[in-house]
């Protein structure tokens, strides 16, 4: 039942925290009476603020999509700030409403590229384009663009109730499925920022009014998607994109920042060299990822960590090898105990192929587990690493699928 819980928290706090505590927060700044007063100053200054230092942060670390992104929420900012008087402000206002949601979900659907490569700068044209079309319109025929952008797709009493026009919130409802339809696969920070970045923005135009609200809000896009790429930089850095467990840097830190007893354990997916060669990497990169998902759910306060190749590093902090061997053993086990099947690597005719199917066959997979605790003889986590490299060495000698200490 306690895994269950953990296997369901991983999965629903990252689309939670920060990016939609971030918006409940603007959402909820909005609301206080004690505020209002210094929000349009705020508003003022608070977007372009997030604005400038995420474009500075963006071009640092070649991030075009954020880049691009800030930029198309600055002009929303400063569209929705002062769009004008009668017809041609409206103009201005339903095309924001209209292309914000479709910029944003073609950025996140785009992969990221250099901002001043031929492709970079055609997506800045893009928006240049969009942003002259729009002036455009907006002065020579705004009372015909205007209604064009109001124009119903269905009847209007079914969504009288949405403050925005019927092209604008069909424009939403896009944007937010295209970008929510890949997540449901793979979820990954950046794009569930630049969900959360359209739902800012959409409440922003529903809130749009002579007031900080939309300002607010649109600055509040830009620090979820600024957040979210900077969420992606660290797990580039300290989560395994195979196994998707922490990697030996995260590990390293974890023992540095341990000032008491604690426990390391070094696994080993025994014959793995040659099951690689025999099979291909394929799939030995499944046999990882299946092992790394067992010593994910190792209990008694342990965490599994990538530490390079097919070895593997478990950490029980404040406990000692005692404490930790019951769990080790059930982990081990499990691995030993899992029905790992090969599909056959001879390559056939098709014709033969479709009529005879192709060749499986059963593998056992196991590791071997060496312990080691920080004590008297071992106090830095470098000695602990490999005394428990040592007891390693020793469970392959003596047969492998076992511990030794």
């Amino acid at each position: 039942m306690a895994r269950a819980k953990t296997s369901w928290s991983r999965r629903v706090l990252p689309w939670v925290a920060p990016d939609g505590v971030l918006l409940l927060a603007a959402a909820l700044v909005l609301q206080l009476d004690a505020l209002r007063g210094g929000l349009p100053a705020f508003a003022r200054f608070y977007p372009y603020a997030v604005f400038v230092v995420g474009a500075l942060l963006a071009w640092r670390f070649q991030r075009n999509r954020l880049l691009l992104a800030l930029l198309v929420l600055a002009l929303a900012t400063a569209a929705l700030g002062s769009p004008g008087r009668g017809a041609s402000g409206q103009v201005i206002i339903r095309a924001t409403a209209l292309l914000l949601p479709l910029n944003l979900a073609a950025l996140a659907l785009l992969p990221d590229r250099g901002t001043l490569t031929p492709i970079g700068l055609l997506r800045l044209g893009a928006i240049v384009v969009q942003v002259t079309l729009v002036v455009m319109f907006s002065r020579t025929a705004p009372a015909a663009t205007a209604a064009l952008l109001a124009h119903p797709i269905l009847p209007a009493k079914l969504l009288a109730w949405v403050p925005l026009r019927q092209p604008a919130l069909f424009a939403f409802a896009l944007a937010l499925g295209a970008v929510l339809t890949p997540l449901i696969f793979e979820s990954n920070p950046t794009g569930r920022g630049f969900v959360w970045a359209i739902v800012a923005a959409f409440l922003a135009l529903t809130a749009y009014r002579p007031g900080p609200g939309s300002a607010i809000y649109l600055g509040t896009a830009g620090l979820v998607l600024v957040v979210s790429v900077i969420e992606a930089s660290y797990l580039l850095a300290y989560q395994d994109g195979l196994t998707q467990l922490p990697t030996r840097r995260a590990l390293t830190e974890a023992m540095q920042r341990l000032g008491g007893q604690y426990t390391i354990a070094m696994a080993d997916v025994d014959h793995f060299k040659r099951f690689n060669d025999e099979y291909g990497h394929d799939v030995g990169d499944h046999v990882l990822k299946m092992v790394a998902a067992k010593l994910a759910h190792v209990e008694g306060g342990g965490r599994a960590y990538r530490y390079g190749g097919e070895e593997f590093a478990i950490l029980f902090p404040g406990k000692s090898v005692e404490d930790s061997l019951p769990h080790l053993e059930t982990v081990r086990e499990a691995v030993a105990d899992t029905a790992f099947t090969i599909r056959g690597r001879i390559r056939v005719a098709r014709k033969r192929e479709k009529s005879k199917g192709s060749k499986r066959r059963q593998a056992a997979i196991t590791i071997s587990i060496g312990v080691a605790e920080r004590n008297s003889r071992h106090g830095l986590p470098d000695q602990v690493i490999r005394a428990a490299d040592q007891a390693l060495y020793r469970a392959k000698e003596d047969g492998r699928n076992r511990i030794r200490t």
